[in-house]
């Protein structure tokens, strides 16, 4: 865990190498997934079948390929009546929050009398893809498939592994909660490709979106305008900003909240007193030594933890910019929580005040915990409604609009050495 302190003259140094840190994997996949892209589309199923009982151990031909409707009901309702509710609450607060993004169509006429505007609508169909393995999160299916089918999204597909047939019976609940419409037990980059490209089993999708490791992300880069993505997402990542009111045990377990996720993920501390960053410190190795995650969290927090001691944390703000986190805590006062905030240009989520965990956004907040890390939040936003859906321009001019702006039109044409374009203005003048 690195320890930065501003007033020390090498910290300029030293946090330009925390910024420029790169925590994807060090292993270059992209040959490997252009070659697996370019086997599904060519052999499709074929291909599919071949991958999974290589990578999960699972043969689609002998146990299906599918996860029915039925399966994903009764997983819902063989659930404790406390998870069962928490799903559910879970659900209706990320459906409320979506709902309220929905834009608003427009259309109105202007001075020369054109009538101008936009209309929105889903895209036809969507695929989400849910991990297996560490990752197998229900959260995700509802963050995902929700904003989906808020936007209109009418199909909506599923692709997950289930090593050696492991089905995740949370995760199946999620899906039945959340409406999807298709579930194919398939993963990896080659489940990418399958919703890109389709199969003969599986129809193609228009949009992708979802989280995955290195193999998946990258899929999802190549295949970007074969089909759209929501981003390329990288290890997660937390910053907190924290002054010494705070108790160190709360700041040390939001910390590790995100150390917990991989061992290449982030977690950084900005404080303005010393002694409370030793505080947290200590408090982080109390809780490594009780977590049932401690191993992978003590490898994030050892290889790319930070705690960094600033002057004022006004002065950490500048620096909380220049990382553009997917998470960022300010645990101080409401009031001057707001002050921060007001300060905060990049950040994929804030969350304002001692009492917001960021692990309240990962679940029942409200807003979607599907965000922009890598420093992708100077100019990417988290998962919406708007990513499943698309805007279509339209225009309307009668005689006397085309009279009043079709001139201009016939000249920029004539400029740009376009005379078709401005012959068919002029043949209406």
């Amino acid at each position: 865990m690195q320890r930065l302190n501003s007033s020390n003259p090498d910290f300029a140094s030293a946090f330009d190498a925390l910024v420029n840190d790169r925590r994807e994997a060090d292993v270059d996949v992209s040959s490997v997934v252009a070659q697996t892209i370019n086997q599904v589309r060519d052999r499709g199923d074929v291909t599919l079948v071949e991958l999974t009982e290589r990578f999960d151990g699972f043969d689609l031909n002998t146990h299906g390929w599918q996860i029915d409707a039925g399966q994903c009901k009764a997983a819902f309702d063989g659930l404790d009546s406390e998870l069962r509710e928490a799903l559910e609450l879970a659900a209706s607060r990320i459906r409320d929050y979506h709902l309220a993004q929905l834009p608003e169509d427009r259309d109105y006429r202007d001075k020369q009398g054109v009538r101008l505007g936009a209309r929105w609508s889903a895209v036809d169909a969507a695929g989400i893809y849910v991990p297996g393995g560490r990752a197998a999160y229900p959260s995700s299916v509802l963050m995902n498939a929700i904003p989906a089918k808020v936007a209109g999204v009418e199909r909506l597909v599923m692709v997950t592994p289930t090593p050696q047939g492991e089905i995740n019976q949370t995760v199946m609940a999620a899906a039945h909660l959340a409406g999807v419409d298709e579930i194919w037990r398939v993963g990896g980059a080659q489940a990418i490709a399958a919703l890109a490209y389709g199969t003969d089993r599986i129809a193609p999708v228009d949009v992708i979106t979802g989280p995955g490791n290195a193999w998946v992300a990258e899929a999802k880069r190549q295949l970007y305008g074969v089909v759209g993505i929501d981003m390329v997402a990288g290890p997660s990542e937390i910053i907190v900003v924290a002054d010494a009111k705070n108790n160190p045990d709360w700041i040390a377990a939001d910390l590790l909240s995100q150390a917990e996720h991989d061992p290449t993920s982030q977690s950084i501390l900005f404080t303005d007193d010393a002694d409370f960053a030793l505080q947290v410190a200590s408090a982080v190795e109390e809780q490594l030594a009780e977590l049932a995650t401690g191993g992978v969290a003590r490898s994030s927090w050892a290889d790319n933890g930070a705690i960094v001691v600033v002057k004022t944390l006004e002065d950490a703000m500048p620096l909380v910019n220049r990382l553009a986190g997917e998470h960022v805590e300010l645990a101080v006062d409401d009031d001057r929580a707001e002050v921060l905030f007001g300060m905060i240009r990049h950040a994929g989520s804030v969350f304002l005040g001692r009492m917001t965990p960021e692990a309240i956004g990962d679940y029942v907040a409200g807003p979607n915990h599907v965000l922009p890390t890598g420093r992708r939040a100077r100019f990417a936003s988290g998962l919406s409604v708007l990513d499943f859906m698309k805007r279509t321009s339209f225009i309307s001019l009668d005689k006397a609009a085309v009279e009043a702006i079709g001139p201009a039109a016939a000249t920029l044409a004539d400029a740009e050495g376009l005379p078709a374009h401005a012959l068919s203005v002029r043949k209406r003048l």
